[in-house]
């Protein structure tokens, strides 16, 4: 496996296929912080809960600036990284269902937009295209989202700051609930572009997506 980078176009940012860097090991932290955090919520140590959502969250914002400021963006950190942000989402959501704090139909939006894009991907791979790339609404559905969680928890290990944390939590919720499908829209609009009939398959059809057969190249 080699260590230099890798740039899709000649002003991208470049990408290597290095697996041992810092941003790799903070994404794998809190992918194991996962099982954590819902072992933590269920039993109730919202206190403990609270400050491991608050490890993730920084490490997450640390491991995209050390990324890019020290040019260790890899092709395993685009995976890792979405992947430890989309399982603390559903391990929080589905936690805090499991303890009434929310209701299942907020689980049911926010898992079944992911299952909705899983879709998506099984259609473009049919086609010969790779992942979409991820669109700006959905990283500030994400964002909305990596603040909601932390302040139902809040609410939960601090009862006295309910007054606050819970209008608050409840509007990054439903904020973010939006926002996440409103991408999902964008999505399906785009595989519906790459897809239909009279869609040339080339290179030049999206300056944005890669084929499968490119990436493997």
């Amino acid at each position: 496996m080699s260590d230099s980078p890798r740039n899709s176009s000649p002003t991208g940012p470049q990408i290597s296929e290095r697996v041992l860097t810092v941003p790799n090991a903070l994404s794998a932290l809190r992918i194991v912080l996962v099982p954590v955090f819902l072992v933590l919520v269920l039993t109730g140590n919202d206190v403990a809960a609270l400050i491991v959502i608050v490890i993730s969250s920084v490490s997450d914002y640390l491991d995209g600036i050390i990324a890019r400021r020290f040019g260790q963006i890899t092709k395993l950190g685009q995976v890792l990284d979405p992947a430890a942000d989309r399982l603390f989402i559903f391990a929080a959501v589905i936690a805090l269902a499991v303890r009434e704090v929310v209701p299942w139909w907020v689980v049911a939006v926010i898992v079944g937009r992911d299952v909705f894009l899983a879709v998506l991907g099984l259609v473009l791979a049919r086609h010969g295209y790779g992942p979409l790339p991820v669109h700006h609404l959905g990283k500030l559905a994400t964002f909305a989202l990596f603040y909601a969680l932390p302040l139902l928890v809040l609410g939960q290990a601090f009862p006295a700051a309910q007054i606050v944390s819970d209008p608050l939590g409840w509007a990054f919720t439903l904020w973010g609930a939006f926002l996440y499908w409103w991408a999902g829209a964008l999505y399906l609009r785009q595989t519906l572009e790459l897809t239909r009939p009279s869609t040339v398959n080339t290179a030049s059809a999206s300056d944005t997506l890669s084929t499968s057969k490119e990436v493997n190249e």
